[in-house]
């Protein structure tokens, strides 16, 4: 199994709509099917974003991703050109990151409360502040696949 497919969901579960918000609900996204992959991020990019310690992602193809309501309310903010991260301009509540180098779009899971979340691998893991034992694959940044070295580390 190549790292890309440890990012994959485990389970093959019919295509499916789950419904997404910002915190006060002036934005709300919708996405369908399964996302590309699901894992945590420990970057300091991430973790500064997000406040938190560690950042839990899931990846979806943008056709599969669909602002249903609030487009215009919607803020965006790129450090890099790698990451678009957006969120909303009333609440600031985080939303999603397009990630257009990857062909991605990350829904913070977060954000798609009722989304069967299940990790699958640790992405950036050299930068973490919360060390998890989870038995999951830690890369150092990214898999090959996605640019990155495809180094990974022990637990």
């Amino acid at each position: 199994m190549d790292t890309v497919e440890k990012l994959a969901p485990k389970s093959a579960a019919p295509a499916k709509t789950y419904e997404g918000r910002c915190f006060c609900g002036a934005v709300e996204l919708r996405v369908r099917g399964e996302p590309a992959g699901m894992g945590y991020c420990h970057c300091e990019s991430c973790r500064s974003w997000s406040a938190g310690p560690v950042n839990a992602f899931t990846l979806w193809k943008p056709e599969a991703v669909e602002v249903t309501k609030g487009a215009s309310n919607i803020g965006t903010f790129n450090k890099t050109p790698h990451s678009y991260r957006k969120w909303c301009k009333s609440c600031g509540g985080h939303l999603f990151t397009d990630h257009p180098g990857m062909g991605l779009i990350d829904v913070y899971a977060a954000t798609i409360p009722d989304f069967p979340y299940e990790a699958g691998i640790h992405v950036h893991y050299q930068e973490t502040r919360l060390p998890m034992k989870d038995g999951l694959v830690k890369m150092k940044d990214l898999p090959k696949e996605m640019g990155g070295s495809g180094v990974a580390l022990a637990e």
